[in-house]
């Protein structure tokens, strides 16, 4: 009678937790590749030559388990050279589905 009980909130919280860790490796994936994007447009001059380039870079390094590839969005500020990401990650729960932004954004002098 208590396995009844416990199971379905058990696999809940399971399912719950699998889904955050994806939704944090997105996030901490998106926020890597607009680092080194920005990074690369202000150390390295042969392979970020200008904005697209430095956008190419930064997809090179987005790693993240979302279904559409995130936008990247590349300026020239004050602060230095910056670079910001964002995507929609999806929870899908079989009835509904709930859609999340992540961004990420990075400034290298």
């Amino acid at each position: 009678m208590e396995f009844a009980v416990v199971f379905p909130a058990y696999v809940l919280v399971v399912i719950g937790g699998l889904y955050a860790c994806f939704a944090l490796f997105t996030a901490t994936s998106l926020q890597y590749a607009v680092e080194q994007g920005s990074r690369c447009a202000a150390v390295n001059s042969s392979a970020c030559t200008d904005g697209p380039s430095t956008i190419t870079y930064a997809q090179s390094h987005y790693l993240g388990l979302a279904g559409s590839p995130p936008t990247f969005t590349y300026t020239t500020p004050s602060c230095g050279h910056n670079l910001t990401a964002s995507v929609n990650y999806g929870f899908d729960f079989g009835m509904t589905s709930v859609t999340v932004p992540i961004t990420a954004t990075a400034c290298f002098p």
